[in-house]
């Protein structure tokens, strides 16, 4: 349904932003993009909308082509919905009347029911009477999705949706929301730094490194088989290892304490993640993190084997 056709993209005709970018969407489906800082996640998101003229290339709704501000007095595709970071709400009316803004007054009982149910998915009943202006940042970021929501666009546009929400909201938010988009059938591309938004929720993950799509294929296989350093670290902590003249990346859960291995470690560090400890060791002159059940002396000899 989505198409984007080798675009390319940059401010002022300065260093290119997006460069030749190459992907579909099919209707339903949730795409993740990640990435580092500045490596052109969010302007991505503004050139799919059409808040941005492309230097080359085009982007189609079915057979329908996405235009930027040169061709539209009042910018962003009939079909989508964009969630900015800065939300742009308004803030001197409830929560329940930023949701209807978009609903018909002329069926003020649908328009009700839709606002009752928006409420229930972004878990903000208790707050439907408070001024908007009265809320948290995260509180706010959720009535941005809700209103985004209220016409049920075809295509949802996120970006960092949940940055501003309290760890205990997140998930279960997470999970509500995701679960409503697939129930209507709409399509969702969230640009985040949140591995949880990618390897839980998302059908198809794209990696950006220097502005190029390095990588576009499902969470599972992106995860498991990283070609580089830079996508395993968007993930987790990530060991990249010699070992017998091979550089070998590893996460922390893929290496294990034993009895007796060639691999004789000293132990720098423990910290204490909850569930677990993370493990920092020199292994071969080269410092290495995995994950325990339990706490280690400093200086102590272990041996480790890989998964």
């Amino acid at each position: 349904m989505l198409k984007v056709n080798n675009i390319s993209f940059s401010y002022n005709n300065k260093k290119s932003i997006l460069n030749d970018f190459n992907f579909s969407l099919q209707q339903g489906e949730h795409l993740c993009v990640m990435g580092e800082s500045g490596c052109g996640k969010s302007t991505l998101l503004k050139a799919i909308y059409g808040l941005v003229d492309l230097n080359k290339g085009a982007i189609f709704w079915n057979e329908e082509q996405i235009f930027g501000p040169k061709k539209h007095l009042v910018p962003g595709f009939k079909n989508f919905k964009y969630v900015a970071q800065d939300f742009d709400l308004m803030p001197y009316i409830s929560v329940s009347e930023n949701i209807k803004k978009f609903l018909s007054r002329f069926h003020p009982e649908e328009s009700e029911l839709r606002t009752q149910e928006l409420l229930k998915v972004i878990q903000m009943q208790a707050f439907e009477n408070t001024m908007v202006k009265n809320l948290s940042g995260g509180q706010k970021q959720r009535v941005a999705i809700a209103r985004a929501l209220a016409k049920e666009p075809q295509l949802l546009l996120l970006d960092e949706p949940f940055g501003q929400i309290d760890n205990f909201k997140k998930n279960s938010l997470r999970r509500n929301l995701f679960s409503y988009l697939k129930e209507k059938n709409i399509s969702c591309i969230v640009a985040t730094h949140d591995k949880n938004d990618a390897l839980s929720f998302a059908d198809t993950l794209i990696i950006i490194k220097d502005n190029k799509i390095l990588e576009n294929n499902s969470p599972k296989e992106i995860y498991n088989n990283p070609k580089e350093k830079y996508i395993a670290a968007l993930f987790d902590d990530v060991n990249e290892i010699i070992i017998n003249n091979k550089t070998v990346l590893l996460y922390p859960h893929q290496i294990q304490v034993v009895e007796k291995s060639k691999l004789k470690a000293t132990v720098l560090n423990a910290y204490f993640k909850g569930s677990y400890w993370l493990i920092e060791a020199e292994l071969e002159n080269q410092k290495v993190f995995f994950n325990h059940t339990s706490e280690f002396e400093k200086n102590i000899i272990i041996y480790l084997s890989f998964l």
